[in-house]
């Protein structure tokens, strides 16, 4: 049986359990879907069905629900746990060397030439949550006009700063001066625009003109199905995390609710290769903001759109639900943590009840997903479409 379409779905942060590796990212005992399954507001029949309480470690299957899917769970080989590096090994690129963090800021000499290049000052350089910056900078910055610089864990160059005093046009154009700064030893693998807006520190709230600018990544699926003539479009943030590289088509969403609605109507389209989606509210909204009614409610409003994605999908359809790192609400910290992500397959090629155990790499996706639109595989990944196939 032939694929036409593939849809993978990437659940931003949904972690399943702390990685083999996770102590070297002081990241032991972190457990993302265990956490948010003991919220009452979760509930999600739809991921049950397709296997995902059956993946190796998660545990909890309802012994009467016979998973119509394949499933598996997923190790990260990169070394990093962060939105972009995961997203590149699910395409198919294995990151043997971690992205530049700064956990004492960055050096004078970026600093020092950003402010010379955007004529404004910087205030903060130092980690810190998102939420939290705004609230002790934030006055400050519309004071004065210097710009809010700040990282985290992740290998991010952030800048806030409020809508009225720095229009977001501009303050794109100073990420994109970032952008050009941090390359080589200090090339970070995003610079985010974190734009708000609110009058005081209890009221200022981040926007949803968040705009990252990534790093060109490596060669990957994506290039690959895009260099023999198919079509590759991108939900959410997919165009900015791969740098517009190996994407033909792409959507901006508002939320993980649009996102969703907006791939259900792709469905629509005869298309043949490749819709790659991202939904990220579960991590940003949810995850670093250590909310687990949240982020279980997400999950389960999630599942009832997924329910109406099923009904529609058709015979040459393939869905793949995976994610690219995790973030457990419950976790000491509000970072991401180094788990292990879920793999669920589903489609009339792919068989019922279908264990593939622990994979060595996302890399894998991406190997399989090639394999399933006959193209050779050029990813640093194992196909696992011979042992998910229906005969």
């Amino acid at each position: 049986m032939e694929t036409k379409r593939v849809f993978l779905i990437v659940l931003d942060s949904f972690g399943i359990g702390h990685a083999r590796d996770a102590d070297k990212f002081n990241d032991e005992g972190s457990d993302t879907l265990g956490t948010i399954r003991r919220s009452r507001n979760y509930y999600t029949p739809n991921m049950e069905r397709l296997g995902l309480f059956h993946i190796d470690g998660v545990g909890g299957a309802d012994s009467l629900v016979v998973p119509q899917g394949a499933f598996g769970r997923m190790q990260e080989a990169s070394k990093g746990k962060d939105t972009t590096i995961g997203h590149w090994e699910i395409a198919g690129h294995i990151s043997k060397k971690p992205m530049p963090t700064y956990p004492k800021g960055f050096p004078d000499e970026i600093i020092c030439e950003f402010e010379k290049r955007t004529g404004r000052k910087v205030l903060c350089n130092q980690p810190y949550s998102g939420s939290e910056v705004i609230k002790k900078y934030g006055k400050e910055h519309m004071r004065t006009g210097a710009l809010i610089v700040y990282t985290s864990a992740d290998s991010v160059f952030q800048i806030a700063a409020h809508e009225e005093i720095v229009p977001v046009e501009e303050l794109y154009e100073y990420c994109r001066i970032a952008r050009s700064l941090l390359h080589g030893e200090h090339g970070v693998g995003r610079v985010i625009a974190r734009p708000f807006i609110g009058t005081e520190p209890d009221n200022f709230q981040r926007t949803r003109n968040r705009h990252d600018f990534s790093l060109i990544p490596p060669e990957n699926m994506l290039n690959t199905l895009q260099e023999h003539g198919l079509e590759t479009i991108g939900v959410g943030k997919i165009y900015d995390i791969f740098a517009g590289r190996g994407i033909s088509e792409t959507y901006s969403i508002k939320s993980n609710t649009d996102g969703m609605d907006q791939t259900i109507k792709i469905m629509e389209k005869d298309f043949h290769g490749l819709c790659f989606v991202n939904l990220v509210d579960f991590d940003m909204l949810y995850g670093h903001r250590n909310d687990i009614d949240g982020y279980a409610q997400a999950a389960s409003d999630f599942d009832i759109q997924l329910g109406i994605f099923l009904n529609k999908m058709q015979k040459e359809d393939v869905l793949m639900i995976t994610a690219d790192h995790g973030c457990d609400p419950g976790y000491a910290g509000t970072d991401h943590t180094r788990e292990c992500t879920p793999l669920l397959a589903y489609g009339k090629r792919v068989k019922s009840n279908c264990n593939l155990g622990t994979r060595d790499t996302f890399a894998d996706i991406g190997a399989t997903i090639l394999e399933m639109l006959d193209m050779k595989n050029t990813t640093d990944g194992k196909s696992f479409l011979k042992e998910m196939e229906r005969k």
